[in-house]
This record gives C-alpha cells, structure tokens and sequence, in this order.
C-alpha cells in the first residue's frame, strides 16, 4: 500500500527500509512474507537514482562470455581497491538477479533471435548488458512499484524524509561491552512539518548516492547522502568517499538538469569530438570511447580546459534514425525536446557528478557496525567498485545484496525470534523556532556545491583541497548552530547532509596522497601500489 504518510507519530513494524529505489523495493518484497515492511521514501514514489538508470545491468548472460571476464572487467576498472571476493559473489549471483526480474515481469528488450539484446559499454571486454531501450531503471522501478503497491505487508509512506538514526545509545539504553544497537529512525513528514517515529526489529539503509553535493550531476533532487550522514553520525564506518564518478556524457543545455546520454551510445559507436570536429579519444587511451568512465571523463576535463570549450561533442548520427529510434528512444525524444536532432548533429556533453564508489562499510550479508542496521545499494561500500565503478554494475549489486542481506535479517530472526523493543522517546524540539532566514540555507547550499565542483571535482590539488577543508568547516559550524536552533524542515535537514558529506569526501581526498581511478591530485600524479593500495576508512584514519 502507497500511502502519502501514517496519522500516528509513532510507527512500529518488523522493517524500516529507509529509500525506496530498485535496492529498497526488491528488499522490501523478498522481505513482506516473514513480516510487516515500512518503506519512507523523500519525495513521491519512484523518485530515486534507480529511475534514471538508462543502460542497463551488466551479467553474462551469452554463452560466449565468462564470469572471469566480467571479474576481471570490473577488478580492472576498480584500479586496484576492488574487493575479490565481493566482486565475485556479485558476478557469481548475476544471472539469478536477472532471472528474478524476468520472473516479476521486467521485459528487457530482445534481439532478432529470440534471445536478450545485450550492449557493451566503457570497461566491458564483450556485450553483457541486459537492458530495456534505454530507461531499464524505470522499467525496473514500475514493475517493483506495482508489486509493492499491492502487497499487504508493505507499507509505503511518501514524503518522509529521515532525519537520524535511534540507537541504543542515542536513548540511553547503551550497555557497555555490548553492541550498539539500531532500533528505528526519526523522519520529517513534510506535508505536516510533523517529526514522526519509526520504530523496527529491523532498520535497512536503501537511501541511494550524494550527487547533489556537485553542482553538476546526473542524479535527482533526492540525492543528498543522507543514509551515509546518519549512518557516520551514529558510529558507523564509511570509506572510499573520495571517489565520486563523473559521468563523463550528461546532456549539455541551459535548461536541461541532470539528464544523461548513456553510456551505451558510446558502446553502439558513438564518438567524442572537439568543438572543431576532430576526434581526441584516441589520444588518451587505447579503448578511445569504450574507456573505463574515470579516465574518460578526465580526457573530457582535460580537452575542455585546454580550449576552453564549456562542452564537448558526442556524435552518433551517423547511425541513422531507425536504429536510434529503435535503441535510444528516450534520449533521442529529450535530445529533440532541447532542440538537437541526434540523428543529424552531435549532442553537447559534459562530465557531471554520477554515483559514489564509496559509502557506509557492510559486511557481504549487509550488516553495518550497529547491531539491526543494515545498508544496501549505493549507500553502502561493499568494495564492489573500489576506486572507480564498471558501467552497468550498479543495479546489479542493488539486487544480489538485497537478496543477501534478506538471508541474514531472516536467520538472525530465526537465532533470536523474540526481542523486546523498548519505548523510543518521541522527537524533541524544545527550544527550537520558526527559521527567520531561508536564504541562509539556500546560500550555503549553493556555496558548497559550486566549492566542490571547483576543489573537489574530477582533477584536485593539495592547494584546492586544503581551501575546500577550510571552507567546510567554517560552513558546518554554522549549518550546526542553525539546525539545533531552528525547526526541523527537509531544506535543513539536507543542507546537514550535505555538508557532512562534502567533509567526508574532503578529508578523504586529503588524506590519499596519489592518483587513482576517480581520484586525480596533481601533485601526486602517479597511482602507488606500496602505500595506497587500502581503502580510506572514516573515522578510523592512521
């Protein structure tokens, strides 16, 4: 049941699963036989990083290809900081994911044969992408958004935004020696400006990536970290935050906002040019265009600085329009929305903030440093993608960890079939008052976020990333002395993320002292195996 919000401030269920994008659904179904699901998500249903996804999801599925090549596809990308043995449980598991959304009733698009027409992107050594046209996430997102709608132990509440984590020891109920435990969360609901609790056995973090700490990015509103702010804030380890991919080809245009030309147009045969119309791909990597996204997107960075251009060219229209209309029906309609006649002309790219390699550190079962939390999707670091992500592999890790971590939710249940949940403390805003100055927050935001771009984003230094560190923090202090004074709304509690977020990935930044896969530092060019090959775990730094 889709519901806009719950009429008692106080929610109890089996399962909180805070975000409702492809990790969050698919966990919330595997999950509603053995109990009653609550899923929040921030905005209305389907609003999500998921829905924008357009390529597809990476798995062998051709006879010809081999689970070793995607292996060692997705190890190579990842330059070094991949986990094996995550990369080869989420490989291993990638057919079944498939399978199981077949079964649901997703229809991925077939080739002549009868079979499954499969793409190759940048970093892939065959074609192994499955795909719908090209919006797979949203056609993911419908048939899972249906199934949930229609389950009866499955409730959605929309426009709820999370605020924090409870935890054993935010109440009180700490017991030294013990672990420290997750028993819900507190969550905005922001038609009513009412600050509701959700109490559960169970408590899963699906709240997707920080896109939206750049000002340019592909991702939605929606996705400002605030699964990895609350998850920190509670104790939790995060790592590898300074790797954040640049998509290297989001549309170009003055009133286009976060749209992406996906990767596999350049898998089909698209090229980039210069404004002049020579080709320069080629130049910096022998794959040209099939490149691994980081080092594509540093080429364009690159290209774009040395002319001065604001943008750079991706042309595919030598394929025709039926062939376009046939596998890029969605971009070719956006494309020609914005006045671009893909099948005639080159479309205007730039490299924009993507997803984070990154994010709150989870076992291969999905548990996190607290007792009954649990993170999964893009919010989590499973060391699937290491220092840079393979393209496609990301909805596929979204399905195989929420089968996982239903496995480990369910056999925990069954060691401990009965817990006593203890009475949460409701939302205290004594002392707090109505915000007199909104433009404070909308100012910071924008601040931080053009900051970022210019400090921070795909090539750093050690100069750009010390002035990054002082301006965020000057920036915190304030945020933090606003938000405990004023009442809670989702501007504020965003802008908090946001800026916990900009500081994690700041001082990560910092303290990797080379260049690799999506972390470029000028004055340390060189990738260094003997001392860097580790993951940056926050806070725990030597």
């Amino acid at each position: 049941m889709i519901v806009n919000s719950p009429e008692e401030r106080l929610v109890s269920s089996d399962f909180l699963i805070l975000g409702g994008g492809i990790a969050g659904l698919d966990l919330a179904l595997r999950l509603a036989a053995n109990g009653t699901v609550v899923v929040l998500t921030k905005t209305e249903a389907g609003e999500s990083n998921s829905q924008y996804a357009q390529g597809g999801i990476a798995a062998v599925l051709d006879p010809s290809d081999q689970l070793e090549a995607h292996t060692e596809d997705t190890l190579t990308a990842g330059a070094g900081l991949c986990h094996p043995e995550t990369v080869r449980f989420v490989i291993g598991n990638g057919s079944r994911a498939i399978r199981r959304l077949i079964d649901l009733g997703v229809a991925f698009t077939r080739d002549g044969d009868g079979g499954y027409h499969l793409t190759r992107e940048g970093g892939h050594s065959a074609r192994r992408v499955v795909h719908t046209a090209d919006a797979t996430g949203k056609a993911v997102m419908e048939i899972l958004l249906e199934r949930v709608g229609q389950h009866p132990n499955i409730r959605l509440y929309q426009n709820q935004i999370s605020i924090d984590l409870i935890t054993a020891h935010k109440i009180g109920r700490f017991v030294p020696g013990q672990p420290n435990r997750c028993y819900g969360a507190y969550a905005l609901d922001i038609p009513s400006a009412r600050v509701l609790t959700y109490q559960a056995r169970f408590t899963i973090l699906a709240t997707g990536g920080a896109g939206k700490v750049y000002l340019y990015t592909s991702n939605p509103d929606t996705a400002t970290g605030d699964g990895i702010a609350m998850a920190y804030r509670a104790g939790c380890r995060v790592a590898n935050m300074e790797f954040i991919q640049f998509h290297p080809t989001c549309l170009y245009h003055p009133n286009a906002k976060n749209f992406l030309i996906s990767e596999a147009v350049r898998g089909e045969g698209g090229i980039l040019l210069r404004r002049d119309g020579t080709r320069f791909m080629p130049l910096h990597h022998p794959d040209a265009e099939l490149a691994p996204r980081d080092i594509v997107a540093q080429s364009i960075d690159f290209e774009m600085k040395r002319t001065g251009d604001p943008c750079v060219f991706l042309d595919i229209s030598f394929k025709g329009r039926p062939f376009l209309e046939n596998h890029f029906p969605t971009i070719l309609a956006k494309c020609a929305a914005f006045g671009i006649a893909m099948d005639r002309e080159p479309i205007p790219v730039v490299p924009a903030a993507h997803y984070t390699c990154g994010g709150v550190v989870t076992g291969l079962d999905g548990t996190t440093d607290l007792d009954a939390l649990f993170a999964i999707g893009e919010v989590s670091h499973t060391g699937l993608h290491g220092a840079n992500r393979l393209a496609s592999n990301s909805i596929l890790e979204c399905l195989v960890f929420a089968d996982a971590t239903c496995n480990t939710i369910l056999s925990q249940m069954r060691e401990r079939p009965h817990v006593t949940q203890p009475m949460l403390p409701p939302w205290d805003s004594f002392g707090t008052d109505v915000q007199s100055e909104a433009v404070l927050i909308s100012h910071n935001w924008d601040e931080i976020r053009r900051f970022m771009g210019n400090y921070v984003g795909i090539v750093r230094s050690n100069k750009r990333l010390a002035r990054a560190r002082r301006r965020i923090e000057l920036l915190q202090q304030e945020i933090n002395e606003y938000y405990w004074d004023c009442n809670i709304t989702r501007d504020l509690v965003e802008l908090r993320n946001i800026a916990l977020i900009a500081s994690l990935i700041i001082r990560s930044a910092i303290y990797r002292k080379e260049s690799r896969g999506l972390h470029y530092n000028t004055d340390y060019r060189q990738r260094d195996d003997l001392h860097w090959n580790r993951d940056t775990v926050l806070p725990i730094l030597d």
